[in-house]
């Protein structure tokens, strides 16, 4: 089902009268208990697409690692796609973590050739039924192709993840994808990339509070689909994360 483009809905119908496929209806939790309650507690929403944005070596590669291997417990389906590491790379880290279920990984820039995996892994028999999700490592590092000189300017990333919104809207599909920051730690890029998205994340690291100097801070700071949750603050060890405490964002 094409969720960006239904044309069996009238222009001008009354919104109360529109039924809402059963399967859009069903949150996704992926069991890692700090990333779902920073979302408000249930999860992905089929077809949202959240930017994940985090200041220099605050984990942001780490924590989807253990969220990919967490959707596969949970009886989904993750494809991470890294463009800024090597294959290898992301195994070392992945074997340093200790991750027990595993994940289908890709290793392109190319954001159609992402896709076009994506779709292939999506209809697998093996995967009908199964909530699929992607997490992209970076936005910044993917191409769409535009120019034979492998250029990128700053519409570069607005014409990726215009593919990548297209893809989940049509399928169903759930993206978490890194967005890069400046050295002012705000996101890089253009602000229509916020604008795109249903959820944007952000991960820092704490520098004022004595009691929790070091810890990183997980927050939403926006979400289409329900509420901002909480605010978790995490100690980063050698194997993960652990929650050290977590406040109310109301």
């Amino acid at each position: 089902m094409n969720l960006k483009n239904i044309s069996e809905i009238a222009f001008g119908t009354n919104i109360l009268s529109i039924e809402i496929p059963e399967h859009l209806k069903r949150k996704f939790e992926t069991g890692l208990d700090f990333f779902d309650g920073a979302l408000g507690g249930e999860g992905l929403t089929p077809s949202c697409v959240t930017l994940f944005t985090g200041t220099p070596g605050a984990g942001k590669t780490t924590m989807m690692l253990t969220l990919a291997d967490r959707i596969t417990k949970n009886g989904g389906v993750c494809l991470f796609n890294t463009a800024e590491e090597s294959l290898y790379q992301t195994a070392m880290t992945a074997k340093r973590l200790r991750i027990k279920n595993g994940f289908v990984c890709g290793n392109t820039d190319d954001v159609n050739e992402m896709i076009k995996g994506a779709r292939e892994i999506m209809n697998d028999a093996a995967n009908a039924g199964k909530q699929f999700v992607m997490v992209v490592d970076s936005l910044q590092c993917l191409d769409d192709g535009k120019y034979s000189s492998g250029v990128k300017t700053s519409g570069t990333a607005i014409r990726c993840l215009e593919i990548i919104t297209d893809f989940c809207k049509e399928t169903g599909a759930c993206a978490v994808v890194i967005n890069q920051v400046n050295k002012q730690g705000k996101m890089a890029g253009s602000n229509k990339l916020k604008h795109m998205v249903d959820a944007h994340m952000h991960l820092s690291v704490e520098q004022k509070e004595k009691d929790l100097l070091g810890c990183r801070v997980l927050e939403t700071q926006k979400n289409r689909f329900g509420g901002c949750g909480h605010i978790f603050f995490l100690h980063m060890g050698k194997r993960g994360f652990k929650t050290v405490a977590k406040v109310s964002a109301a």
